[in-house]
């Protein structure tokens, strides 16, 4: 019985502790061009763009299957109640036999194949499929467009999960050595070596430590589920990033060599001069609405009339010619539309072209300032490290007050956080200009 026993128990604290192995978060060490990969793999936006170029492959295929002859099949079986029949044709009894009777028609069967292959229709087939092949270039670029928008989102992303880290980490470091100051002022309390209110302030600045890192930890955690969703990860997966990224040197060119970049490798900037391209074939097609067509034609027809008619064998072939008068005296609507949807596509060009040349601009202008504030801030965590070293022999002293020494601890605090903070928002401007230039994912 006690083995028995022994077993069970056994048996039940390895099924806890698989259970409880099974239960714990998984880990995933990421690099940004992890993220970066992962993001286009797993991204939703992508899945639509790439929908967007099948229904482009399928209108191309549509346009280029006008090319190949059409067949159809067609057939009826009629029933017909106490028809009428008179035969319109002279029959070879001369004998005056005329009162012979009418067949009695009561059903109608007959079947016809028709086949025809253009031969000519103005240009309409070739400019459709011109047209076609322009607009399917258009939509890959424009899914290219959406992969640097999706891998910048996966940097923005990554960068603003390290940043929560790194709160994370500062604030806990100085809620240690809050707590560990509140030690030591209460030892001096209680001996009388201190005032009771400036324990209480060094107190109540550990509490405040306290919110502030609840606060960092949910940003953290939001961060991190935000991540893991871009990703297409567990949402409960624990990140690991690799720092080595923020001191990264970044290779700065000249503003017009980024500008002349963008306006060259930029995907919509591509993407839209395909669509001016497929303009100008569509305003052709719609010229050719005012030429005839002519195909080549062929069919068979089969009936079969009871007691009347049997036809078999009516094989026939020509050549068929159609020609919309109508087009002599009626405005061409399709050809206006052309020109018009021309002019603006052609205006939208010019606008985006500014637009790229604006959004240039801004984002060199973003990053030179970004690596400015990084050598500000680095001046600026010197001079709050030695501030608190000063304030703090000061207070050994008696020189100055707790509030003082409080309010430097604050600063060094926030300078720690500008610095880190300011290298990644550097990291981040840089990306953003080469997505704008169009080399993020080259």
């Amino acid at each position: 019985m006690k083995n028995k026993l022994t077993t069970m128990l056994l048996a039940f604290f390895l099924l806890f502790n698989a259970s409880f192995v099974l239960a714990q978060d998984s880990t995933k060490s990421l690099n940004m061009q992890e993220a970066i990969e992962l993001g286009i793999k797993n991204s939703k936006q992508l899945k639509i763009s790439r929908s967007r170029i099948d229904a482009a492959t399928a209108h191309l295929q549509e346009a280029s299957d006008y090319r190949l002859p059409d067949f159809s099949i067609s057939g009826s079986y009629l029933r017909l109640n106490n028809a009428d029949v008179n035969l319109k044709i002279k029959s070879g009894n001369t004998s005056g036999n005329s009162g012979a009777a009418s067949p009695s028609v009561n059903q109608a069967l007959y079947g016809i194949a028709n086949i025809s292959l253009p031969i000519y229709a103005g240009g309409r087939i070739r400019y459709g499929i011109e047209s076609a092949k322009l607009l399917k270039q258009a939509a890959m670029l424009d899914a290219d467009n959406d992969k640097d928008a999706v891998a910048f989102n996966a940097v923005k992303a990554y960068i603003n999960l390290y940043k929560s880290f790194e709160a994370v980490t500062l604030v806990k470091e100085n809620l240690q050595s809050s707590m560990s100051r509140d030690t030591n002022f209460s030892n001096l309390e209680k001996n009388g070596l201190l005032a009771r209110n400036d324990l209480l302030k060094s107190q109540l600045q550990t509490s405040n430590i306290e919110l502030a890192l609840l606060d960092a930890e949910k940003n953290n955690k939001l961060a991190m589920i935000n991540m893991n969703l871009l990703l297409g990860l567990p949402e409960n997966t624990i990140l690991i990033l690799d720092t080595g990224f923020i001191n990264t040197a970044q290779p700065l060119k000249s503003f017009p060599e980024y500008e002349s970049d963008a306006l060259k490798q930029r995907k919509d900037i591509q993407a839209i001069g395909y669509r001016k391209k497929a303009t100008a074939t569509a305003i052709q097609s719609a010229k050719a609405e005012a030429y005839p067509t002519l195909a080549l034609t062929g069919g068979y027809v089969a009936a079969d009339v009871p007691k009347l008619l049997t036809i078999t064998n009516a094989l026939n072939i020509g050549i068929g010619v159609k020609y919309n008068l109508a087009s002599l005296y009626k405005k061409n609507t399709k050809l206006a539309e052309a020109k018009a949807k021309q002019a603006e596509v052609t205006a939208g060009e010019e606008i985006l072209n500014d637009q790229v040349r604006s959004a240039i601009n801004q984002d060199y202008q973003d990053y030179l300032v970004s690596l400015k504030k990084t050598e500000v801030f680095e001046k600026a965590l010197e001079q709050a490290k030695e501030n608190y070293r000063i304030t703090k022999n000061k207070y050994d002293n008696n020189l100055v007050t707790l509030t003082e020494l409080l309010d430097a601890d604050v600063a060094l605090l926030q300078s720690k956080l500008n610095i880190r903070f300011s290298k990644a928002d550097a990291i981040l401007a840089y990306n953003k200009l080469l997505q704008t230039s169009g080399a993020l994912t080259k």
